[in-house]
């Protein structure tokens, strides 16, 4: 249900739906419903998103926001995230509130960076 003034839904640009939904459900088990050539939406069991259509992309690089996952085994969803067609852009490093690693899903049209963090697990 809608929380008012909190975020509801979250959208990306995206050249290749097809590809981006292969990774996301190979990777992390995210959901999609296709809307068209225009719009794919996808759940990830806790926020609800879409990929629109667009030649264009926005990138962490250039001030985009960055999306952060938590997973309770950094080193496994590193490993999925690969296995499923990721490619690492940096790898696990340690930072005030834990440790993360970078990635990027590489599709027609543009890089789908995100980021993976464990909130202060150790390992």
């Amino acid at each position: 249900m809608p929380v008012d003034q909190k975020v509801d839904y979250i959208e990306f640009p995206c050249g290749d739906f097809d590809a981006v939904q292969s990774f996301y459900e190979k990777a992390f088990g995210w959901s999609f419903m296709d809307y068209g050539p225009e719009h794919r939406s996808f759940t990830d069991g806790k926020i609800d998103g879409g990929f629109r259509r667009a030649d264009l992309h926005s990138s962490t690089k250039n001030g985009a926001a960055l999306v952060i996952l938590y997973a309770e085994d950094l080193e496994s969803t590193r490993d999925k995230v690969v296995a499923s067609g990721g490619s690492m852009i940096q790898e696990i490093f340690s930072f005030p509130g834990g440790r993360r690693f970078h990635f990027a899903v590489r599709t027609i049209m543009s890089w789908r960076s995100g980021q993976i963090t464990d909130c202060g697990n150790e390992a």
